[in-house]
């Protein structure tokens, strides 16, 4: 199967550095990328080349990795402690930043992790704003403590309902009862007459491992997402985020189960999935699922990881990739 890798240069972002949009190229109706230089016109293709046709939006998902604000809500703020104190003119390149990677994605629906405090999201929304991506659904799913990195989701469809599920006991392996790391956040909107429900997650990281934790966290998700793919047959039922584990890993095996949720990116190579290099290994732990009964909407080879250098994990100053699908809504 042949490949290519594509460079885009983000317009604008603060550092130059050629992005790549790491896909399937054996598609021709799915470009992998565009070299656009700045300032000029592109060498090959327009931007218009990697947006979807009618009746399609694009979903993703995106760690940007510990976007806090200016305010200390732990106390422990300084040089190298985990809250990390940004300056007021580091964190407007941070929004400036990880605004313009969401502007180059051009998601209709995202979920983000890592986003502390409404501060936060509401300063990204309006820089979003300025370049042109309005995003009239934006929410954090805060879990209320001090500086925590919570689930975010924006999206331009019509906002019908949000519902939250950390609060909610879920099974641990060896008896009793876990909760959720960070909040499930669910999020029902609509596109035109079709209904999307995206749920938003951030399992636990692989620091200070609690792989039964994940696990917890997988299944418990598997739950919840399925009943509403199973409840909602005809809308399309998504789940994306960090997930913090790798295709056949006992989470992302039991999210799978019985078939019930689909991984879209299975039909891409796997190094094209990564989204993290973790103890000198590329990975991929950013992933999005689809209800099986809606699997059919996956526009094939859609999939997109997005990287600032092509042999390198990392974008738009996270050390995650972005990960991007495309959808039918017809």
């Amino acid at each position: 199967m042949r490949r290519s890798f594509l460079c885009v240069l983000a317009v604008g972002l603060l550092v130059c550095a050629s992005v790549v949009a790491c896909s399937d190229a054996s598609n021709p109706g799915h470009p992998v990328g565009v070299d656009v230089p700045d300032p000029g016109p592109p060498d090959s293709g327009t931007p218009t080349d990697v947006t979807r046709r009618p009746g399609v939006i694009r979903v993703a998902a995106f760690n940007v990795r510990r976007y806090f604000d200016t305010v200390c809500d732990t106390g422990q703020c300084k040089s190298g402690d985990y809250e990390e104190l940004p300056s007021k003119v580091t964190f407007e390149a941070m929004t400036d930043k990880i605004a313009k990677a969401i502007a180059l994605i051009d998601p209709d629906v995202i979920s983000l992790e890592e986003v502390e405090t409404k501060i936060c999201l509401d300063a990204l929304v309006a820089k979003l704003a300025s370049l042109g991506k309005e995003f009239p659904i934006a929410h954090l799913g805060e879990i209320g403590m001090p500086g925590s990195v919570d689930v975010a989701i924006l999206s331009r469809g019509t906002l019908t309902e949000i519902k939250t599920h950390r609060q909610m006991p879920i099974p641990a392996d060896g008896g009793g009862t876990t909760v959720f790391t960070r909040e499930l956040l669910e999020v029902r909107m609509m596109f035109g007459a079709t209904s999307v429900v995206m749920f938003g997650a951030h399992f636990r990281s692989k620091v200070d491992d609690e792989p039964a934790r994940r696990l917890a966290e997988a299944k418990g998700a598997r739950a919840i997402v399925g009943k509403a793919a199973s409840d909602l047959p005809d809308a399309l039922v998504l789940l994306g985020g960090d997930l913090n584990d790798t295709p056949g890993s006992p989470p992302l095996t039991a999210l799978e189960g019985d078939g019930a949720l689909v991984r879209v990116a299975k039909d891409v190579p796997l190094e094209n999935q990564a989204t993290l290099s973790f103890q000198g290994q590329k990975i991929a732990i950013d992933h999005i699922f689809i209800g099986k009964q809606q699997a059919t909407r996956y526009v094939p080879l859609s999939f997109t990881a997005f990287r600032d250098d092509p042999t390198r994990t990392g974008f738009g100053g996270s050390d995650h990739s972005a990960v991007s699908a495309d959808f039918s809504i017809e």
